[in-house]
């Protein structure tokens, strides 16, 4: 039953239970924050409120003594020829892995920290085709190929990357022997990144069940039937949790069609701006746009019949019922947001912090952190203050609607927090956290002596002065990103970055200097972008890392987005958009015509495979052409540039 045909007097205040759920894949090392925060906001305003970590949840059934032994069967019942080289080790080492499976799992939940000896032994964990990565650190006399790495004392990191090494292994498995769209963070991905049309997700969820989805369906009835709610939220931040979001509310409407289904989130607002296919609201009842907490509230006082539902915010909806076209409707009676300073304080209750899984695959300490330990999440603020980055997409909510709230509320949120989880590591998660909102956030936390650890994103700008750095870092600060993004100044200038190479090196050797990690978002691929420019590029990167002004980087592909300054005025940058398929479900990225006809694909390559070994201390030295399967040209870039330009800042 359509949300729309719901008889308002189905619900009322005093029985209205909220569960929102975090859908796979996401993180499995702390939980997405989406579901806290609306859950602290709902019960701040006196609404009964659960969320679950179903992204969680799933791959702990499915990484158990008995879920191997249902992925076992799968496997058996695979002919020789289509088994896949981690398929076939696993069968080899079938009954290792159920005998292993069930100890890893608690060493990399902090509940068994003393099998890290056994694992560091090589002896214990069974070793698919993953471990391959390890040849590439064995030096000369054939010694420990992790040693330079954990040396003697780092046993249980060399541990927890072991037994990383072992979860995708059996990623691999699952991938290839019980359902082709598998992984541990992007699930089912492909089937809603981009897609003009609802046909894949259509297809797919009209399919018969994979062990993957039988193991959802079972654990969404159970989360249904422990929290008896009338909405359910599936918070999205990114297409590959989309597939398994749909594949919940298909499974809540099969046996609860009375339940309110509602779909949220990162990915919904950047590319379901223009939803027109009736076909979604067969499983989701409500779409919602933007920041949650006012649309929540007035959808929730629509289905206690305190609203018509003419008086909805940023939803979309079917038009069923009585008189209805079964058509798609965008309904936004315009409202004020709930202000940043007024959200509530999220909240963790309900979510098995104990059970979350550190994980260790990049042994470079700053990009660790994404995946290894468990970390509070929390913004500074709503939005981001600069809001001029022609990569951005900085005509939508998250970005354009800029708010802030004082240190002294900030800190009572970190407190609160504490308090709640007894965790005090926090990651901010803020597009780009304003240094003046820092500064002040930091005194309070020294003030206070809260003593917690933290890390997140900022602009590299010239704010972050060598004595604001130390501030940061003596109020818990231990890891900065940012983004140098094409490390071009004429790129730089044309993107409205705001700030320079020179300048960049210079910020992040402040951090540095302070003790604080510093990771840098690296691009390639930005229009007019040459061959010359990316040479250059990664000569400036490799100077970086040489002078200690970085220790950690990826480099993304840019995509050109429909919402960005790019997208929307591309013949500003010196390009031409393609024609959009036709469509109406996803709508972000655009392909667009560049003159220079660069093959940027073909430098990728080099590129990542330079910044991997940059932040294993490899190959800094080198000039930067080595990494290139192809002739390009010599950087134009002075080989002391980064040095001179940290010698004019003292």
């Amino acid at each position: 039953m359509a949300a729309s045909t719901m008889p308002a007097a189905a619900l009322s205040p005093t029985t209205t239970r909220v569960l929102a759920v975090i859908p796979p894949m996401t993180q499995l090392n702390t939980p997405y924050p989406s579901t806290a925060y609306l859950t602290g906001f709902l019960r701040s305003r006196g609404i009964t409120a659960f969320q679950e970590d179903l992204a969680l949840a799933l791959v702990l059934r499915l990484l158990s003594p008995d879920g191997l032994k249902d992925v076992a069967a799968r496997v058996a019942a695979l002919p020789a020829k289509q088994r896949s080289p981690a398929v076939q080790s696993f069968a080899a080492q079938q009954d290792r892995y159920l005998a292993t499976i069930g100890p890893a799992i608690a060493f990399l939940q902090g509940r068994d920290s003393t099998l890290a000896h056994r694992i560091a032994g090589r002896h214990y964990l069974p070793e698919g085709p993953r471990f391959a990565t390890l040849d590439v650190y064995v030096d000369d006399e054939g010694g420990d190929p992790l040693g330079w790495a954990f040396g003697a004392l780092g046993l249980h990191d060399k541990a927890k990357h072991l037994a990383t090494l072992y979860l995708n292994d059996l990623a691999d498995v699952l991938r290839d022997a019980v359902d082709e769209r598998f992984e541990f963070v992007r699930y089912a991905e492909s089937l809603a990144g981009s897609q003009p049309t609802f046909d894949p997700l259509a297809t797919a969820l009209a399919a018969p069940p994979t062990l993957v989805d039988d193991l959802l369906v079972q654990l969404t009835h159970e989360a249904i039937e422990r929290h008896q709610p009338t909405v359910v939220l599936l918070s999205v931040p990114f297409p590959g949790s989309v597939y398994a979001a749909f594949r919940i509310a298909q499974a809540v409407k099969a046996r609860w069609p009375h339940i309110a289904t509602v779909l949220g989130g990162g990915f919904v607002n950047t590319e379901l701006r223009e939803l027109a296919d009736p076909r979604v609201f067969d499983h989701i009842d409500f779409v919602t746009l933007d920041a949650g907490e006012r649309p929540l509230l007035a959808l929730l006082e629509h289905l206690q019949g305190q609203r018509g539902r003419q008086r909805l915010v940023r939803t979309f909806v079917r038009n069923d019922g009585e008189g209805g076209d079964g058509a798609v409707q965008y309904i936004n009676m315009m409202e004020a947001d709930v202000a940043f300073a007024e959200v509530g304080t999220p909240t963790w209750d309900g979510l098995p912090l104990d059970r979350y899984l550190s994980l260790l695959d990049m042994l470079n300490p700053m990009h660790r952190l994404w995946s290894d330990g468990r970390w509070n999440k929390l913004t500074v603020a709503h939005g981001c203050y600069w809001k001029k980055c022609s990569f951005c997409d900085v005509s939508l909510d998250y970005i354009s609607r800029y708010e802030g709230a004082s240190a002294e509320v900030l800190a009572d949120r970190i407190e609160a927090i504490v308090r709640e989880t007894g965790q005090t590591g926090f990651h901010f998660v803020d597009e780009a956290a304003p240094p003046k909102a820092l500064k002040a956030l930091s005194t309070e936390l020294i003030a206070r002596n809260a003593g917690i650890s933290w890390w997140g994103n900022v602009r590299f700008e010239k704010t972050f002065t060598p004595d604001l750095a130390e501030l940061m870092a003596d109020s818990g600060c231990i890891a900065i990103s940012g983004g140098l993004e094409v490390a071009s100044d004429r790129l730089l200038q044309l993107m409205k970055k705001g700030v320079s190479v020179d300048q960049v090196a210079r910020v992040t050797k402040a951090f540095t200097d302070a003790g604080i990690l510093v990771h840098a978002y690296l691009m390639y691929g930005f229009p007019t972008q040459t061959v010359q420019d990316t040479v250059d590029a990664l000569e400036y990167v490799r100077q970086l890392f040489a002078n200690g002004c970085i220790q950690s980087g990826f480099f993304h592909r840019f995509a050109c987005t429909v919402h960005s300054p790019v997208g929307k005025n591309p013949e500003e940058y010196g390009v031409t958009l393609a024609p959009l398929p036709p469509g109406d479900f996803a709508k972000n990225d655009v392909a667009f015509i560049d003159p220079t006809g660069v093959d940027h694909d073909a430098l990728g390559a080099g590129l990542k495979k330079a910044i991997y070994n940059y932040m294993h201390g490899i190959g800094v030295e080198e000039d930067v052409r080595m990494w290139f399967p192809f002739k390009v040209p010599k950087t134009t870039v002075r080989r002391d540039r980064i040095e001179r330009a940290l010698r004019e800042r003292g």
